[in-house]
């Protein structure tokens, strides 16, 4: 999917990914960019365009939908970069077989948590609810070179902004890692006060 999308912002050989997609369902994608997309091989039925500027406050509450390749960096030794790891495999990195599998299921959800607080803190917000609603490792096949594998979790919840500023500039160019594969677009909508 994202050879297909990218021929929507690919103009020149050298253009740099600046847009965020997601898959909604099978074909039906959701793109936010600041270019229009053109289609110029007629794949898509493109919708109109809407602007997207959020205007958001301190204490905004918003229920949100993100899927997310999450990462920490782990140490390979002295004087080396870190090599990343998906927040799951690394949580249970050394078990195996049924221990595993067992470890992974319990471990999904606090590591979700542990995580995405992380970046709230980062991005200014905090997270009053979540829920991991999948977690799954995708395998990208890549010409000329083994695939690319990464864990992905979907997840939604509620979200509190603390810095308007910095959370707008996370919904504007996404969160954690994989963004070219459908990854960091996180979908938000305001919580409606009960009345």
């Amino acid at each position: 999917s994202h050879h297909l999308l990218w021929s929507l912002f690919s103009d020149s050989a050298d253009r740099d990914r600046d847009f965020l997609w997601r898959e909604h369902a099978p074909g039906e994608f959701y793109l936010l960019s600041a270019r229009e997309p053109v289609d110029r091989h007629g794949f898509f039925d493109i919708l109109p365009s809407k602007r997207y500027a959020p205007e958001l406050q301190r204490g905004d509450r918003l229920r949100f939908e993100l899927r997310v390749n999450a990462t920490v960096s782990r140490s390979t030794g002295p004087s080396t970069r870190g090599a990343r790891s998906d927040i799951v495999m690394h949580a249970i990195h050394g078990l195996h077989g049924d221990a595993r599998a067992e470890a992974r299921r319990e471990a999904v959800q606090q590591v979700a948590v542990d995580w995405l607080s992380k970046q709230g803190g980062r991005h200014g917000f905090a997270v009053a609810e979540l829920d991991v609603r999948a977690y799954e490792v995708l395998q990208v096949a890549r010409s000329g070179a083994s695939s690319a594998t990464f864990g992905v979790l979907d997840l939604a919840g509620i979200v509190q902004v603390q810095e308007a500023a910095r959370f707008c500039d996370v919904l504007l160019n996404g969160i954690g890692r994989a963004k070219a594969f459908g990854c960091g677009l996180m979908m938000v909508r305001r919580v409606q006060p009960v009345r």
